[in-house]
């Protein structure tokens, strides 16, 4: 019997779906047991009564006397399961009838939530529990029909929810409950309500003030999506309250003032003097709450971000930081992670941080056109749940205007709502109507509880309106009449709220009037204070510390910690299988060092990393390979073969107490480094390196070497010493995976705003690393771009002896041993960088004849080592000419960047040449036959005197 019937329910919902196949179970346990259902389901079935037996037969033959009996049950089961798949379509499309468009827009004509679809009536109804179709129903919901009336209103007013892509069984759960038991739905006491008006009093208040005080400057104004000031009040006060100590928010120009005045409590009138073409810095409260850098250069107001310290009874509660972002909008998304994960790490361990999520939480805002549109969000919606990147859950805010641009929704996305992106990572989407401010705060209140319960990413999509146009000097009328005539009709939400609580006893309009007058009236004072001058001229003064370079700085180790160190390299915990190739390998490379007093490049930087970590510097590095090392020259990662258990030898090293993170990343570029750049700037005690899989591949990720890295300084004051290593050298792998387009980073020097690097030796990478180790703390820190090699990662010539590390120091040049010693034969002079160096040095062997010819290695092409080039060039009386030679085309690499550095030395009294390949559109040949005859022609050229 057990068989049959399992096969019946089989059969059914092959039929008629699953919800039939659950109410079979229920009435199958019914006929069992009829105690063993809920008291309501046991009173329908009763009036059901029995059938005469449920067989796999009587449902198959439907001619049999038995099937004829079971018709009245079999269409009773089928009337239940119709509701409860109403009830369930109800929660998947019930966002589709939901009035959550401030505009009147309505996103779907149908009407997807009417009984008579499902052959249903209100008498079929009536006869089926509430709690069949609902367990989360209040008391006062008694039979199915107030129950699907209940779950409509639930589903589809002015909050909409999107639960239906969340797989995990416990969060979809928790998450009908909590909508369907009206948990999230807080009554708001009297004042609670009067408070939340004369916040947005503020809000509207402000944005008028500028409106007409500044006639026609560009503000981006907030309104049409005034709650996301109270939205965000609510979610850092609830933060706060469960203990969260930073709070970070990324955000692009929409409303930026706003929150800048509002949330991070940015002084009017410093605001006001940034419209007078200030920044007036005088203006800044000298105790500071709130904290805001400017650099040299600066930046407009509206990219400009703030710290601001959350007080009870004087007692810092929390730190408050709105990052710093250009107008390249969501690329700050990534940045703001890393300012989290960098709050929630504990460094001060050995191995791998401690990450607690509670410390810290990242709010991220989003344009409703930038959301879809711009790769980079989808990128950082990945880095959630990973391991090296998670942050605990983000709460994202889609400040949805339902326009971008002038381009509406319809032009600038292939989906229905601007938020789908996130389905595809199952984070939870509440749609709200911005005019509605207590559904605004129920979503709020559902997004940190879930994010502090499921720690993972949620989603409100805050759909409001955009009062004005792209800016206050942009006429929308013109690319969007229709839209915008509905606007210009369209009560604030300022209005809208007052009437509301007119309406219900709360308030009278006279009291909204008198809230809108004291804004007013404070917003003037505030004005007032602000000097009337005309803005003075002045120059632009780069600080002493940077612009004087980096001081000198001892980067030795005593050759006893680096004997110890290579001891421990090979040290593996008890029972731990490396693979025995691999274990041969490193074997070998500590025997190397013990026995010859060589060290290459591999054993350089895990030297190099491991003195840093006994320093007491924290250290983390992360890349797409970069545990093994792309070329497999790093392994500070180890599996073992029998378990696959991990194992990083750093992490066990003696008389460390500082942390040692490595992780491979995701496919992504623009995401990771982002994330980096964050996590240095927030915890700036810690080296930071992020490896690029090949050099190359660093150009995804431009906007962030261009607007953060390169230029955050001198526009915000934000300094930052993150590593970049960049595998860089032709080795005739084609265009790819050649150039790390040096010449992008030469380019963008300027002001010493970060240092560029191509070493070729172990002794000069180890000493680069500790030496930047060394000024993360000081004034002078600046990043650090390093193209690192591939073929000479285990090129005999790259390796240096001990003493080199113990007794020596980065040098920004070096010259040739062997040249050069004939000061009155030397007739050309070769500069060069990286790989090509070490291919001219072996092009020497070959040579009979060398007194006409020296070659110096520029080790740091930026600062540019201008007195140490110098000094070498006026030690030979006959010099005739400067050759620079690189493997790079002639418009790409160093060229460029070094030609006018070295006219500016040697005036017209020395030629200086430049041998490499011919100007190109792609950085290298194809074909690697193609590679090694161009690559042999510039050795020999470079080589090769003619009289």
């Amino acid at each position: 019997m057990e068989e049959t019937s399992s096969n019946l329910k089989i059969a059914w919902r092959d039929f008629h779906g699953p919800n039939l196949g659950y109410v079979m179970d229920l009435y199958e346990q019914y006929l069992e047991d009829p105690n063993s259902v809920d008291e309501e389901l046991r009173n329908m079935f009763d009036a059901w009564g029995a059938p005469e037996a449920l067989t796999e037969q009587s449902y198959v033959n439907s001619s049999s006397t038995v099937s004829r009996n079971l018709s009245y049950t079999f269409e009773k089961l089928q009337k239940v399961a119709a509701a409860v798949r109403f009830a369930e379509d109800i929660r998947t499309f019930g966002h589709l009838d939901a009035s959550i468009y401030p505009m009147g827009i309505k996103h779907n004509e149908e009407d997807v939530l009417n009984e008579s679809r499902y052959g249903l009536t209100k008498e079929d109804l009536i006869e089926i529990p509430a709690k069949l179709l609902s367990p989360y129903t209040p008391d006062h919901v008694h039979n199915g029909y107030e129950a699907i009336q209940y779950l409509k209103d639930v589903y589809s007013k002015s909050i909409a929810f999107e639960f239906q892509h969340v797989h995990n069984f416990e969060e979809h759960e928790w998450l009908n409950e909590m909508v369907e038991s009206g948990k999230i739905f807080k009554t708001l006491s009297k004042e609670k309500r009067i408070s939340l008006l004369k916040r947005l009093t503020e809000v509207e208040g402000f944005e008028s003030f500028l409106h007409k005080t500044f006639v026609g400057q560009k503000r981006f104004s907030i309104e049409g999506v005034d709650m996301l000031v109270p939205m965000l009040d609510e979610l850092i006060s609830e933060a706060v309250k469960s203990g969260t100590t930073n709070i970070n928010i990324g955000m692009a120009h929409r409303g930026r003032l706003s929150v800048l005045a509002h949330v991070l409590g940015k002084p009017f009138e410093l605001i006001f003097s940034e419209f007078q073409h200030a920044p007036n810095k005088e203006l800044v409260p000298s105790e500071g709450s709130i904290g805001i850098n400017y650099g040299w250069t600066g930046d407009v107001k509206y990219h400009l971000g703030a710290d601001r310290k959350i007080k009870d009874h004087n007692v810092v509660r929390a730190r408050l930081t709105l990052a710093n972002n250009p107008s390249h909008l969501e690329f700050v998304d990534p940045i703001v992670e890393g300012y989290t994960r960098a709050a929630q790490d504990n460094r001060n361990v050995r191995g791998y941080p401690e990450q607690d999520i509670h410390k810290s939480m990242a709010v991220l805002i989003h344009g409703d056109a930038a959301f879809p549109g711009e790769g980079v969000v989808a990128e950082t919606l990945n880095l959630s749940q990973l391991n090296g990147y998670k942050t605990g859950g983000t709460i994202h805010i889609i400040a949805n205007n339902m326009i971008g641009f002038t381009t509406e929704s319809h032009d600038s996305r292939s989906t229905k709502y601007a938020s789908d992106l996130a389905k595809g990572f199952e984070i939870p989407i509440v749609h709200v109507n911005a005019d509605d401010p207590e559904a605004c705060l129920a979503a709020v209140y559902i997004a940190i509880l879930y994010r502090n319960k499921f720690h993972k990413d949620f989603l409100i999509d805050l759909i409001g309106y955009r009062r004005y146009g792209h800016n206050e000097m942009d006429e929308p009328m013109a690319t969007n009449p229709l839209l915008y005539e509905k606007i210009k009709k369209h009560e604030t939400i300022c209005k809208l709220y007052a009437k509301q609580l007119e309406s219900d006893g709360i308030i009278s309009l006279e009291d909204a009037r008198k809230f809108e007058q004291e804004v007013q009236d404070r917003l003037k004072k505030a004005y007032d204070k602000v000097p009337k001058n005309e803005h003075q001229e002045e120059e632009i003064h780069i600080p002493e510390t940077v612009s004087h370079g980096l001081p000198k700085i001892d980067t030795t180790v005593p050759v006893d910690v680096l004997d110890k160190i290579n001891k421990e390299l090979i040290t593996f915990p008890e029972g731990f299988t490396v693979f025995n190739k691999l274990q041969k390998i490193l074997e070998r490379r500590a025997k190397v060092y013990e026995e010859e007093r060589k060290v290459d490049w591999s054993l350089a930087e895990a030297f190099a990393f491991a003195t840093i970590l006994r320093d007491g510097t924290p250290l983390r590095i992360t890349g797409q390979d970069s545990e093994r090392g792309t070329f497999a020259h790093r392994h500070l990662v180890l599996h073992d073969v029998k378990t696959g258990k991990t194992f990083s030898p750093l992490h066990r090293l003696s008389d460390v107490q500082a942390s040692f993170a490595i992780h491979n990343s995701p496919l992504s570029e623009v995401s990771v480094l982002g994330f980096e750049y964050g996590y240095n700037v927030f915890s700036p005690e810690t080296l930071v390196i992020w490896e690029a899989q090949f050099g190359d591949f660093a150009n995804v990720a431009q906007v962030i070497f261009d607007q953060f890295i390169s230029a955050g300084r001198a526009k915000w004051g934000q300094k930052s010493g993150l590593v970049m290593l960049l595998p860089h050298g032709y080795e005739g792998q084609g265009p790819e995976h050649s150039s790390g387009r040096l010449e992008r980073y030469l380019t963008l020097a300027a002001e010493n705003n970060w240092t560029v690097a191509n070493v070729t030796t172990a002794a000069q990478y180890f000493h680069l690393l500790r030496r930047q180790a060394a000024i993360l703390t000081k004034e002078e820190v600046r990043p650090l771009i390093i193209m690192t090699p591939k073929s000479l990662l285990r090129n005999p010539n790259t390796v240096s002896d001990v003493t080199e590390l113990t007794e020596g120091q980065f040098q920004p040049v070096i010259e040739q041993p062997g040249l050069g010693q004939n000061k009155e034969k030397v007739k050309r002079l070769i500069l060069c960088t990286g790989k090509i160096s070490i291919e001219l040095a072996n092009g020497l062997q070959k040579l009979d004849q060398k007194d006409f010819l020296h070659i110096v290695r520029v080790e740091e092409i930026y600062p540019f080592p201008e007195e140490e080039i110098k000094e070498i060039i006026e030690r030979y009386p006959n010099l005739q000419e400067i050759v620079w030679v690189q493997e790079e085309p002639k418009n790409m690499g160093s060229w460029i960047f070094t030609y006018p550095q070295l006219k500016s030395i040697v005036g017209d009294k020395l030629a200086v040449k430049y041998i490499g390949r011919p100007r190109r559109s792609s950085p290298a040949e194809g074909d690697p036959t193609i590679h090694k005859k161009e690559q042999s022609r510039i050795i020999t050229e470079a080589l090769t005197w003619n009289e």
